[in-house]
């Protein structure tokens, strides 16, 4: 099969497309042929070890992973043993933030890992793209305890998680206003924003109205700038850690000042997580942006894009089909 892989850490240059052996399942494993996965800013950040703290999961010096790709959509081709609740031919989508080998024609996984039947309905490219941004969104309100019904700002709304947080948000009955830049408002509006504010033209930071929660999807504000946007109790959470690491600091900090807090989301259950999403999409309360669909003779054009943060929604890296 081939397959997306390095040996060191470093710039999109270190990818090579190589021809390896077909991975054969152990008893509690099956083999998915991938139909889909996505190039990600996870599939990044694995890629450059960026920020250092990622190595002490990863391998300190090399990582321990040389496949790449965090999330996919395929179709079983053959089951281990000890393996219950699937057959050969289901259609399967899963994710796993640290490595899941999916960018490549054939992976394994563990049945018991965060793995799931597709929802029907969808095709491949189409389940790719409602994983690894969507999973973060999640885990954003699940760790903001979102109450619904509220006045939210999504700064970042045009990105894989700030896309699929925009849906969460208006399924569970919040006012988005949601930022991005000029080309893409209308998507913004379609995707169920009351207000947008266009980047390109006015700083968001300064806008006149107040949220309960502001959303940070590509962590390029901070909890100082965007307090003026809060109500007196309001959330902020950030994607990133921030400068100087001060959002997990300031989640520790602000909830026992009282008043405007900091929430720093540490991911949630991958395999929970698939079941919320099968509900979402099944309801029709979710569909996937997709920017582009590349093959894997385009890997490293493809990781340099996504690294540019200029990407619309998800990447796509179509491996059959």
């Amino acid at each position: 099969m081939r397959a997306a892989r390095r040996d060191r850490y470093g710039t999109p240059a270190v990818i090579r497309i190589e021809d390896v052996a077909v991975p054969t399942p152990a008893d509690d494993e099956m083999l998915v042929r991938v139909h889909a996965a996505t190039v990600s800013r996870t599939d990044c950040a694995l890629l450059s070890a960026q920020p250092f703290i990622m190595r002490f999961m990863t391998g300190l010096r090399r990582p321990r992973t040389q496949t790449l790709g965090t999330d996919f959509a395929g179709r079983v081709e053959a089951i281990g043993a000890r393996v219950g609740g699937f057959a050969v031919g289901d259609n399967v989508w899963g994710i796993n933030d640290l490595g899941a080998g999916s960018h490549a024609e054939y992976l394994v996984i563990s049945g018991g890992d965060s793995v799931a039947r597709m929802p029907t309905g969808l095709s491949f490219e189409e389940a790719a793209a409602s994983l690894e941004g969507a999973w973060y969104a999640h885990s954003i309100l699940e760790r903001a305890a979102f109450q619904n019904d509220r006045r939210v700002l999504i700064n970042g709304a045009t990105g894989a998680i700030g896309s699929a947080l925009l849906q969460m948000c208006v399924y569970r009955g919040a006012t988005v206003t949601a930022v991005g830049n000029t080309r893409n408002l209308d998507l913004l509006k379609s995707l169920g924003a009351d207000r947008v504010i266009d980047y390109e033209q006015s700083d968001f930071t300064r806008d006149d109205h107040v949220h309960d929660y502001v959303f940070d999807t590509v962590g390029k504000s901070t909890f100082g700038a965007c307090k003026r946007l809060l109500t007196p109790r309001g959330v902020y959470v950030s994607s990133e850690p921030g400068p100087g690491w001060q959002n997990p600091f300031l989640a520790l900090l602000t909830p026992a000042l009282g008043g405007k807090r900091v929430v720093f989301p540490v991911p949630t259950g991958r395999k929970a997580f698939l079941e919320v999403m099968r509900r979402l999409i099944t309801e029709r309360h979710f569909r996937p942006v997709i920017d582009r669909t590349v093959t894997l003779d385009a890997i490293q054009e493809a990781y340099a894009y996504v690294a540019s943060g200029q990407k619309t929604g998800n990447v796509v890296l179509k491996l059959f089909g």
